[in-house]
């Protein structure tokens, strides 16, 4: 039997042809081109109805056969591809036919095997399982052939069902099962290059300590598979499963991903991604940077959207993190309390989570820098305790050696600090935070043109950043201490528009009109920075912020002396 899409064929050696095979065919919009002695050449409107049919067909030969002895039974072979053909009134032509005709004679008794093409058409669309033959060597086909054996086991089909395997548990963090990618190209040579990026985005995102990530030995277990991603995520105990395909068209490449929330089907994000493939190594790290910076966020979001729609009694550590870091991201004096409630809350769940310990400190900087709500110093001793507890908890924790680095830059310990940061950024070279807290520390140790380039990679790798105000604060800081006065400027104006309830920023404003001449409008920001924000003014101008340098505390009092301040 031969079924063909315009070219998409399947043989079958049969000595006469059973009642099932016509109704097979018909029922899916195939027609029977001819016979070809024990065997005959169908034609399909597509290689997902070509599939189905040779299911159906060799099924029923399968039901058929119940009962009748070992040796007496009629079994017979299907081959399937897609290819251009010649089509004339009662025949059929063609590579495509021909390559069919080989697959059909390597299949086994009772077999189909199909070509990578119709594997890579169907198998999103029809629910069946394959093996991988590999690449074969087909009799006249110049080009070795991607083959797949769909698995018809008739045992399987008529034994007892067997129960269901119990979903495993979720982790107490957002999980996720990175599936192998398709190789859309048609081209064998390219499944390297779809299996490094999804080998490499494994590796990757296992670098984010907030997330749990299957390793790859699992997750390729469903290469080659039709696979539903609600039994992955029941199979594998994971929330997320991130599928998709890569396509080769010339010295193009076009890589499409796709992150579902397994339990509803949901899409959660997508993205397309077209690189050039002149180095193919160098344009594999390019994706894989480009599908890791994109996926930590989308989880991160969509994690906080879960926690949002849950009521606080009923939230576990995960959450009550979660609800926490929305608060912080508000960034005002009130968020900032509300944050640390539930930060408190999720200690008390859970006592060896160690995110919330971190969480904990940050809030606790903040609360002392930014709006003078704990005492400096007792923040600065409490912030570094609660970091060193959470590495104790897992040394491992990127986020928590950034942490302590930060606890450590706000008493002015930048060596430590920076040591702290980069030994979490060697664990997790991705991780938004650490590049934030390593551009800061750069910025107040007399590295302000680093700084900035590890704050821009802070806000590339995650744009969402509950830190975000923070991030600006600083980023206008680097600018003034750059003497990059108009950038200053507009990095405050930034800040302003997206976050104008937050008090810190109008005194670097101001001192930046000042070192301009624009007098004006600098003794207007002055005024602000001192009405709306008096006690951070006292802390940070008339005396001195111990993360700051006596020259980079004097060159900002140069410029709010320009802008009018009497000292």
């Amino acid at each position: 039997m031969w079924l063909a899409i315009p070219g998409s064929c399947i043989t079958t050696k049969w000595p006469r042809a059973p009642n099932c095979v016509e109704p097979a065919i018909a029922e899916h919009g195939g027609r029977i081109v001819k016979n070809t002695g024990d065997g005959f050449l169908a034609e399909f409107p597509s290689a997902v109805e070509a599939v189905r049919a040779a299911i159906q067909f060799q099924a029923r030969i399968n039901e058929l056969a119940i009962g009748d002895a070992e040796e007496s039974r009629i079994l017979f072979r299907v081959g399937l591809n897609i290819g251009d053909v010649i089509v004339e009134a009662h025949d059929i032509f063609g590579d495509g036919v021909n390559i069919a005709a080989r697959l059909e004679g390597i299949a086994e008794p009772g077999g189909i095997c199909i070509s990578q093409t119709v594997f890579n058409h169907a198998r999103n669309k029809v629910a069946f399982d394959v093996e991988e033959a590999g690449e074969q060597i087909l009799k006249n086909i110049a080009r070795p052939v991607h083959v797949y054996r769909i698995i018809i086991d008739p045992v399987r089909r008529t034994a007892t069902p067997k129960p269901d395997v119990p979903a495993l548990s979720l982790p107490d963090k957002p999980s996720v099962a990175v599936l192998p990618l398709t190789n859309m190209s048609g081209d064998p040579e390219q499944e390297f290059v779809s299996d490094g990026i999804a080998e490499d985005v494994i590796t990757a995102l296992s670098r984010y300590p907030s997330l749990f990530v299957i390793a790859r030995n699992s997750s390729f277990t469903y290469k080659g598979r039709a696979v539903d991603v609600r039994q992955v995520g029941r199979e594998l105990g994971v929330r997320y499963v991130l599928e998709g395909s890569v396509r080769k068209a010339g010295n193009r490449i076009r890589v499409t991903a796709q992150l579902i929330e397994a339990a509803t089907s949901n899409h959660v994000w997508a993205e397309r991604y077209d690189r050039d493939l002149a180095d193919v190594f160098a344009m594999q790290d390019e994706l894989t940077e480009a599908l890791t910076t994109a996926l930590a966020p989308a989880i991160a979001d969509a994690e906080l959207r879960r926690a949002m729609r849950r009521p606080p009694g009923s939230l576990d550590a995960w959450a009550a993190y979660q609800r926490g870091l929305w608060h912080l991201s508000k960034a005002t004096a009130d968020d900032d309390e509300t944050a640390e409630k539930f930060f408190r809350q999720a200690i008390e769940l859970d006592p060896t989570f160690g995110g919330s310990y971190s969480a904990l400190a940050l809030y606790q900087l903040q609360a002392a820098a930014l709006y003078q709500k704990i005492d400096l110093r007792d923040a600065q001793h409490s912030a570094e305790t609660l970091a060193r507890r959470a590495v104790a908890l897992d040394g491992a924790d990127a986020e928590a050696r950034s942490c302590l680095g930060w606890a450590l830059q706000a008493r002015g310990e930048a060596y430590d600090a920076l040591a702290e940061i980069e030994q979490a950024l060697s664990m997790s070279p991705n991780l938004a935070i650490a590049h934030g807290h390593r551009g800061a520390t750069l910025i107040f140790a007399r590295r302000p043109k680093e700084g900035l380039a590890a704050l821009n990679a802070c806000l590339r790798f995650d744009p969402r950043d509950p830190y975000l105000a923070v991030r600006l604060l600083h980023i206008a800081c680097g600018h003034y201490f750059c003497g990059e006065y108009e950038a200053s400027i507009e990095a405050a104006k930034r800040l302003i528009l997206s976050y104008p309830e937050f008090p810190m920023i109008y005194r670097w404003s101001a001192a930046a009109l000042g070192q301009l001449g624009r007098t004006t409008e600098a003794k207007e920001e002055l005024e602000k920075a001192i009405s709306r924000a008096p006690g951070a003014f006292d802390m940070y101008v008339r005396k001195r912020a111990p993360w700051f340098r006596p020259e980079d505390h004097a060159h900002l009092v140069e410029g709010l002396c320009k802008a009018g301040w009497k000292g």
